[in-house]
């Protein structure tokens, strides 16, 4: 919205302190503290609501953690609302509101933030650790991601490199080595998207895990999406360049921005988890930013730990099918370091680690050509 007082007055000749709204990089700082700000404003008496409201809180498995059933029950959920409204609150108010891919990821984001608030609703309201049917759940989120890949490559700014590129799968290191999809594409990046937001979705099971995470991957394709937005830092660097979408780094921004504020509240012991509302949404936005960069294979890198935690759900399940055995002592991955003996901030801590090496070792791949 900002950014529209900038272009009125630019229009005029107007030379204003408002000439900082065209920098891309102001933007994104401002929105980062905007969102923050939201969050943190709304926090104490969010949550007293929410107690209030959800009774005996968020239902915790019985078959999980015993020490869990203790220390989190009466732990209310849905603070994903709380990062909905800061990461919006600070897109719509700092980026171009006349950017197709803002409206994009806004669209995954928002429409993902309300499949998880249905889930996490009738999980309360029901007491019980299953809400709405995974069958129809992926089946909107699948529909949802397609609507917002279609707008990106229907919408979107022609690259400089020939139509080709929207509809086709980049690869790392290789800037030559690319195979386009047709509209195959479309079912190709709704599936990194619906899998990026169900990988987060898996990694939310202890107090701050997936929050720290998708805030260092936000802040990875941050700078992915302002480098490869750039015409002049792509050509350097020799990255596929995709006008307009540096704008996404604005949103990135925001996202980190409410992760921030939401982590002064989710840190351990956590007094709101974010719930499916949150952990849906935050990956819903983060692939949708990686396939609007034409990055989706660097997000399998930058998100290794959101794909470790998916895998181990996989394996764990595959192999007691087929062998009645389990390859973990439970799954995601991150109980089974808990059975193990490590205490919940060890793995916490040990687990942003190492998305922090991660993240370092995906943006390692935009020099590597």
């Amino acid at each position: 919205m900002f950014y529209w007082l900038y272009e009125h007055f630019a229009a005029f000749g107007h030379n204003t302190a408002l000439r900082l709204l065209r920098y891309q990089t102001f933007r994104t700082g401002m929105a980062l503290a905007t969102a923050q700000l939201v969050v943190v404003a709304m926090g104490s008496r969010f949550i007293r609501w929410m107690q209030a409201k959800q009774g005996r809180g968020q239902p915790i498995r019985a078959e999980g953690i015993e020490r869990h059933i203790v220390e989190k029950a009466g732990t209310p959920t849905m603070g994903g609302l709380m990062i909905l409204a800061g990461l919006l609150v600070g897109t719509l108010l700092w980026s171009d509101l006349s950017n197709v891919y803002v409206w994009a990821v806004v669209l995954v984001t928002a429409g993902y933030g309300v499949l998880g608030f249905l889930d996490d609703y009738a999980k309360v309201t029901k007491q019980t650790t299953e809400g709405v049917s995974g069958r129809m759940r992926l089946v909107l989120e699948a529909l949802i991601a397609a609507a917002a890949v279609f707008m990106m490559i229907h919408w979107g700014q022609p690259s400089p490199e020939g139509g080709y590129l929207a509809t086709s799968l980049t690869f790392p290191v290789f800037k030559d080595i690319y195979i386009n999809l047709g509209w195959f594409y479309v079912v190709f990046a709704a599936f990194v998207i619906v899998g990026a937001a169900n990988a987060v979705n898996f990694t939310d099971g202890l107090d701050g895990l997936a929050t720290v995470p998708a805030m260092i991957a936000a802040a990875a394709f941050g700078f992915i999406a302002y480098l490869v937005g750039n015409f002049v830092f792509a050509n350097y660097l020799q990255l596929h360049n995709v006008p307009g979408v540096g704008e996404l780094s604005v949103l990135c921004g925001a996202l980190i921005g409410a992760g921030l504020g939401f982590l002064w509240y989710n840190a351990p012991p956590a007094k709101i988890f974010m719930g499916d509302t949150g952990s849906l949404s935050l990956g819903g936005a983060i692939g949708t930013v990686a396939v609007a960069c034409k990055h989706e294979i660097v997000l399998a890198i930058v998100g290794g730990l959101f794909v470790a935690e998916t895998l181990s759900v996989v394996i764990q399940v595959a192999s007691f099918k087929m062998t009645g055995k389990r390859v973990f002592r439970m799954a995601p991955v991150h109980h089974h370091f808990e059975r193990l003996g490590w205490s919940e901030s060890t793995v916490v801590i040990r687990f942003w680690i190492v998305a922090v090496m991660l993240a370092l070792l995906g943006l390692a791949t935009l020099k590597l050509r």
